[in-house]
């Protein structure tokens, strides 16, 4: 019923206003502040009223009357209140459908059908295999899984990609550090690194491993990354550096095996991090196997007369129709830049995918090159700007000590590892709960990491993406307040209860009832909420919702004796069911792993 009931409510003041010959407005239920006033409220008087020239609350009034005429099921009250108002409340009818239609189908709930039959690409995590991954990474990997788990709630296909940043002088850097830091012998005679390539090759039990150094193997990628870009501020060794980036590009074997074998290191270390996290990649794109592509994009261009040669022979683009900066396409001595590749890889893209929309999860310093690459794609027939999306998300940063936002740094020494944040909380929710003395958390490892996990996803998703996210372990640990862990434990409560009711052998039946109206009404809101994170590609409104679902319940809970023998009982327990099922849609949906446990 539910579902109808809002459909003709929807229908009913559309039809209305299309009597009064408007039919290019929107209908929107939106959820009441005050339930004593209302389940539902619409707006709609407003913005129609001002276009009919009448007072918002007359119009309101009308459409109030309207509706109590048309006697939809389901609803027990509807007025007009001013300004312009129409409150609509449900009775317990409506809300045991609501509570039927979760415990019939808990899987689907929150699901819509709005984007079915299209294709989405989401890129996200992209990063560059010369570092271990950090706090920065750990954002940017949670709102691309999460942009394209909400995409698939709402019906899309999505397709998880990734770009491999494989090529340059950072990994020239890299290769540079490996060779000099890691070689097991001092006073080597070689001076070249194209040369100590070459004699690597012959000698590769010369140099140490990260399991000989009893090292992870992205902690050390990053230790070799540093050493070479220390090193490279001599400029003697800064001018091989960029020879060797040279050979690389001319495929000169030694020095590719070299690259092989360091990248190698740098794939098994993120590979472990990013399959903690629980991250997931269908496509990932290797630099170097398009990065040469981009130039035929800039030839096509300029014969095309869509770009122009400067003087000194570097391609400059001309987008004043979109109103942004130009931007040099290849520099004077015919070197390709980032978003000459990247016009190769979105075309790509396309070819592959066949996608209805790319979307880009890459940090706000990139806004105007994703707005530039976006107008370029367009000018060339690659895409329409309307295609793409730049999915931006603020900064990470740690609790300083005057508890400001304190934005991380590796020359300062401030980035902290996704690793390490991940076992210092794992650690930290041990500490918590020891002084829980009527339960014992954390028996087995598998719950430990699993906890952890949550903890730490959700203190970042909670944060509006655009804002920046100032990470406390403490706070994430709490079991009160807006946790991941306090969400959690209402979870676990909910299935605590659950399981005493059928060792008890008591059934659970939807029905009407008012015991738990509060909680029925915020469960009402649920699909929408999925409907505004999508759309907002922020999955800040999921985490908050967890956080007042989890509030309206253990007040309810605090207030309520759930099993009391009465015939209400099993009224109530179909609405614990409904709210644990909603917690573990939502969760999932953030990518969190709930435990039965706690």
């Amino acid at each position: 019923m539910y579902k109808d009931t809002r459909a003709r409510i929807i229908e009913s003041i559309a039809s209305f206003l299309e009597e009064k010959g408007i039919s290019d407005v929107s209908v929107v239920l939106e959820k009441s502040t005050d339930t004593a006033h209302g389940d539902v409220s619409t707006p709609v008087a407003f913005s129609v009223g001002k276009k009919l020239g009448v007072v918002p609350y007359a119009l309101a009034e009308e459409i109030a009357k309207h509706l109590q005429v048309e006697n939809i099921e389901g609803i027990l009250r509807i007025e007009a209140v001013r300004p312009g108002f129409i409150n609509i409340t449900f009775d317990v009818y409506f809300y045991a459908s609501l509570i039927a239609e979760i415990v019939a189908r808990p899987d689907a709930f929150g699901k819509n059908t709005s984007l079915e039959g299209k294709v989405w690409a989401v890129e996200h995590t992209s990063p560059n295999p010369n570092k271990a991954m950090h706090l920065g990474h750990l954002r940017n990997n949670l709102v691309g899984m999460g942009v394209g788990r909400l995409l698939e709630a709402c019906g899309a296909r999505v397709i998880y990609e990734a770009v491999d940043n494989n090529r340059g002088i950072a990994i020239a850097k890299l290769m540079a550090g490996f060779l000099f830091e890691m070689h097991k012998k001092e006073g080597d005679a070689e001076t070249s690194l194209g040369a100590l390539c070459g004699y690597w090759a012959e000698h590769q039990d010369e140099w140490y491993t990260p399991e000989e150094l009893g090292i992870l193997p992205d902690i050390f990628v990053s230790q070799c990354y540093i050493a070479g870009d220390t090193a490279g501020k001599d400029p003697l060794i800064d001018a091989q550096v960029r020879e060797l980036v040279l050979l690389w590009e001319s495929e000169d074997e030694a020095v590719w095996k070299v690259w092989s074998h360091v990248l190698t290191y740098s794939y098994a270390g993120m590979d472990r991090t990013l399959r903690r996290l629980g991250n997931r990649w269908d496509v990932v794109w290797h630099e170097h196997e398009h990065y040469k592509k981009g130039k035929e994009y800039v030839e096509k261009g300029l014969a095309l007369g869509i770009f122009k040669k400067l003087e000194d022979g570097a391609v400059l683009t001309d987008l004043s129709a979109y109103g942004i900066p130009d931007t040099i396409l290849l520099k004077r001595d015919g070197t390709s830049l980032y978003i000459t590749q990247d016009l190769a890889l979105t075309a790509l893209k396309k070819e592959k995918h066949h996608a209805d929309h790319l979307v880009w999860v890459i940090g706000p310093d990139q806004t105007l090159a994703m707005r530039q690459l976006f107008a370029v794609c367009e000018q060339l027939g690659i895409g329409k700007v309307s295609d793409f999306t730049h999915v931006v998300s603020g900064y990470v940063g740690l609790k300083g000590g005057d508890g400001a936002f304190q934005k991380m740094s590796s020359r300062a020494g401030t980035v902290v590892l996704i690793d390490d944040v991940i076992d210092t909380v794992r650690d930290a929710l041990k500490e918590v709960v020891a002084q829980k003395e009527e339960e014992a958390l954390l028996d087995a490892s598998v719950r430990a990491e699993a906890l952890a996990l949550a903890a730490v996803k959700f203190s970042v998703l909670k944060v509006e993406r655009t804002q920046d996210v100032l990470f406390d372990v403490e706070h994430s640990v709490a079991l009160k307040g807006d946790s991941g862990i306090y969400v959690m434990y209402t979870y676990v409560r909910t299935q605590s209860i659950l399981r005493k009711a059928r060792a008890l052998g008591k059934s659970i039946e939807p029905g009407p009832h008012d015991v738990s109206r509060d909680v029925s009404h915020t469960l009402l809101f649920f699909p929408e909420v999925i409907l505004r994170a999508q759309a907002d590609f922020s999955m800040h409104h999921v985490a908050q919702y967890l956080l007042e679902l989890s509030g309206v319940f253990n007040r309810w809970y605090a207030e309520e004796i759930i099993l009391d023998g009465t015939d209400n009982e099993k009224y109530r327990l179909a609405v614990v069911t409904a709210v644990g099922a909603t917690i573990q849609n939502a969760l999932g949906i953030m990518g969190i792993q709930i435990v039965e446990e706690m």
